[in-house]
């Protein structure tokens, strides 16, 4: 999860509680912070706190690893600066799952790490992060929203969503996602 705010925290941190493998990538405030007093989501579906594992941009450029899905939470304005950051995970076989508001990041993000590697994404929650780092949900929207951008229900994007489903927050595996995105 590219990003540990109130999308990347909370998608994340719930996955994580559920027993999910899931590595944040962060910012090195954002790590000694964590890592003092874990990922904590307030939340009307139950508060959750994870030691979460942890990767800052320098770590992973001095020894790059790969991984099966990069969730890229991070506001738009940051995206170019993110992709530098995560492209060391990106292998042949990444999925690349934006979970940005808006369109633009495909263009993006297909330029960069090509367009069979990005997924469509979206979610729906009202959340904040607080002065102490705890994730606040303030809503009862917690979706989110994913599928192949060419409609296709593959073999990749069911393996996503057998690890999403059920994993404290709706997973909504959706054949037609850029629809949805307009949305």
């Amino acid at each position: 999860m590219v990003g540990a705010g109130a999308v990347g925290g909370y998608f994340g941190g719930r996955m994580a509680a559920t027993g999910r493998d899931v590595t944040f990538l962060v910012r090195a405030a954002r790590k000694a912070q964590l890592e003092r007093t874990g990922l904590q989501i307030v939340d009307t579906y139950g508060n959750v706190t994870v030691q979460p594992k942890l990767l800052t941009a320098e770590e992973l450029k001095a020894r790059p690893e790969t991984f099966d899905v990069v969730m890229v939470s991070t506001k738009a304005y940051s995206l170019e600066a993110a992709m530098e950051d995560f492209a060391p995970a990106v292998g042949a076989e990444t999925m690349v799952l934006p979970l940005l508001n808006g369109m633009r990041q495909l263009d993006v993000l297909d330029a960069r790490f090509g367009a069979e590697r990005v997924l469509g994404g979206s979610v729906q929650i009202i959340g904040d992060m607080d002065a102490e780092g705890r994730i606040h949900s303030l809503g009862k929207l917690h979706d989110m929203n994913f599928g192949e951008r060419d409609r296709r229900v593959t073999e990749r994007i069911k393996a996503l969503d057998a690890v999403v489903r059920d994993a404290g927050f709706e997973a909504n595996l959706k054949p037609d996602i850029v629809a949805a995105m307009w949305q």
